[in-house]
């Protein structure tokens, strides 16, 4: 997944050489699961305080922190870090989120890696703050359409756009065949249109059973499916004897 997420490989590109990358891969990962585990502890001391102090629990669980962190609950400065530490895990986000879509669409959308140095920076430019502005309208319209919470969102959001990046990377790895190219996006919107249908249909046809964040494993399936609907057929090539030259 690192080779095909373009904030991952942020990550790798800033390494200085092959093996350092390796190093980073591994180091990151094991730090993201330390991160994750403080996250999770965070969350579990949050609700813990509330059902001791007879709080009651806002409808979204994203407006809890911020809820006990201006709510009076904690001395002012306590407030204050909790309000700075969001902002600063918000930032680093989406910084990293804005380099890869402006990376991304500069290099392998506009191509404009190829142009002279001055071009290319006036271009990196205006995508950059063409993507800030995009990035600044989702989060808005997400926060107006969006009646869940936003890890419930994201979790089912990611399971549509990495469910096709997940099933080609499987079949990159399992299996040497080749495929016509062409109609690759084809199958990577056919896989997430088709989990849709399943996903809002999942009661009715399977006897009462909602289908959550395993979408992402169904979507993966499906564009591996496909994948081996497009494997192009290998021709073989005759090996035609030697003409015999007869002796005269």
């Amino acid at each position: 997944m690192n080779g095909l997420d373009q904030d991952m490989m942020q990550r790798n590109l800033s390494c200085k050489n092959f093996r350092d990358s390796q190093k980073n891969m591994i180091t990151s990962g094991i730090l993201q699961f330390f991160v994750i585990l403080l996250f999770l502890m965070l969350g579990v001391l949050l609700y813990t305080f509330t059902a001791q102090q007879g709080i009651i629990n806002p409808d979204k669980s994203d407006e809890l922190f911020p809820m006990i962190a201006t709510g009076g609950y904690f001395p002012a400065i306590v407030g204050i870090l909790f309000i700075i530490g969001l902002i600063s895990s918000a930032y680093s986000a989406a910084g990293s989120a804005l380099t890869a879509l402006t990376t991304s669409f500069t290099v392998d959308i506009l191509k404009a890696h190829k142009k002279e140095e001055a071009i290319l920076s006036k271009i990196r430019k205006r995508v950059h703050i063409g993507m800030a502005i995009v990035m600044g309208l989702v989060i808005f319209v997400f926060n107006l359409v969006n009646s869940t919470s936003v890890i419930d969102a994201i979790y089912t959001l990611a399971s549509y756009t990495y469910g096709p990046i997940l099933g080609l990377f499987a079949f990159g790895i399992f299996t040497k065949k080749q495929v016509y190219d062409k109609y690759i996006p084809v199958v990577a919107i056919l896989s997430p249109l088709l989990c849709y249908v399943l996903q809002r249909n999942s009661e009715a046809w399977f006897a009462g059973y909602q289908i959550s964040y395993e979408l992402l494993i169904l979507n993966a399936s499906f564009t591996f499916a496909g994948l081996c609907v497009l494997i192009r057929k290998e021709k073989k090539v005759g090996v035609s004897e030697p003409n015999k030259i007869s002796e005269q």
